[in-house]
């Protein structure tokens, strides 16, 4: 990957990883590292590792790296010695003005970095390793994928406990609290933080966006909306689902519900259906903006999708529009092994209307993780 992103080597500098820890680390192992540190991987297949005399025994416990490298003073000399044995062209760190997760260095340490090469030609040659890292963490491998799918499948189970015991007149508080209680019973994690997870819409006066649970309660006439993941051994699932409340004597939603929900549906089938590896991310976005502008329904205020993994939001390039917030994120390319959301909503008189599904981005287009919702589910009747 080295050579794929034209680099000659990747230094990963960290100090105090307890109080500021790179995003990079995790995919490494779980570091603790206190004084000035540098993890060195070269194109030409060195793993060098230069640590402060104390940390570098539990650098050698992981078993990444052959040559480990101390110091007592000062780590400048012994950076400066690794990069004159290696003459790098290209030295790949990890800062990033559109992914968080490629922005772990902080202004303080390439400070330094740059200090202790001053008087050598490498100050110059420091370049992004953004692209590099956003390929490293969204191309799935084999057993990744493997804990990705057991992660959606429990957390659609949970979907469908919920669905069980939904009636009118409860609120977005207690299914919340029966949520968490399934989270626990099963042992796993949040896909994010407790208190906003799960996500609930009932009604069209619940409260849209990244809020916690509210009074609002399931009322006849009215939609719930859920979006929910779980983290199970370290990955994370991120879906949302659908239903509405019959009102006495319905039999199903009114056709101006239904409406919304196949307009929904059906732009992320279509992104879905364009969706392959060398597009731009932005590209997918624009199928799914205009299905849904097309169909008569305002363009929804965020990206069509991001990428999913050790994280609900994983960083890395995704299904961005070309908007100033988004950095450079929507150019990405997109590339096989990928695992994405696709996600929009509309919001109605009936309430907010939203779906996300999760693909696996295969050389020739992609694959659903799950069963995707074809309709809208409902309760009462």
């Amino acid at each position: 990957m080295l050579a794929e992103f034209d680099l000659d080597m990747w230094l990963i500098f960290v100090r105090e990883t307890a109080e500021h820890t790179d995003p990079v680390l995790k995919l490494l192992g779980h570091y603790s590292i206190t004084w000035p540190a540098a993890l060195i991987f070269t194109r030409s297949g060195a793993l060098i590792a230069v640590t402060g005399k104390g940390d570098d025994e539990a650098v050698r416990q992981f078993n990444i790296f052959n040559d480990v490298r101390t110091y007592t003073q000062s780590i400048g000399p012994v950076l400066a010695a690794i990069c004159a044995e290696h003459e790098p062209q290209r030295i790949g760190i990890n800062y990033s003005q559109s992914d968080v997760t490629a922005d772990g260095l902080t202004y303080g340490m390439l400070l330094n970095l740059r200090e202790y090469l001053k008087d050598t030609p490498y100050a110059e040659r420091l370049v992004s390793a953004e692209s590099l890292i956003e390929a490293l963490r969204g191309r799935k491998t084999a057993q990744e994928l493997v804990r990705m799918r057991a992660a959606i499948e429990l957390g659609l189970t949970i979907f469908e406990e919920l669905g069980a015991i939904l009636r009118p007149g409860l609120s977005e508080r207690e299914l919340h609290a029966f949520v968490q209680g399934r989270v626990q019973h099963y042992g796993v994690g949040n896909a994010w933080d407790a208190e906003h997870c799960p996500g609930l819409n009932a009604g069209p006066e619940s409260p849209w966006g990244h809020v916690g649970a509210s009074d609002a309660t399931i009322q006849p006439g009215k939609t719930l909306h859920m979006d929910f993941g779980v983290m199970r051994d370290g990955y994370c699932s991120d879906n949302q689902r659908m239903w509405y409340c019959l009102r006495p004597g319905e039999t199903a939603a009114p056709p101006e519900v239904t409406q919304i929900f196949d307009a929904v549906a059906g732009a992320i089938q279509a992104a879905a259906d364009f969706v392959r590896p060398g597009v731009q991310g932005w590209e997918v976005d624009a199928v799914a903006r205009s299905f849904i502008t097309n169909a008569g329904y305002e363009e929804y205020p965020h990206a069509l999708g991001h990428s999913v993994g050790r994280y609900a939001h994983d960083g890395g390039v995704g299904f961005y529009p070309r908007w100033e917030r988004y950095g450079t994120k929507p150019y990405g390319t997109i590339m096989a092994g990928q695992i994405f959301t696709l996600e929009l909503g509309v919001r109605s008189e009936f309430g907010y209307i939203s779906l996300e599904e999760e693909i696996l981005i295969t050389e020739d287009g992609c694959e659903w993780l799950s069963l995707t919702q074809k309709e809208i589910w409902l309760i009462g009747g």
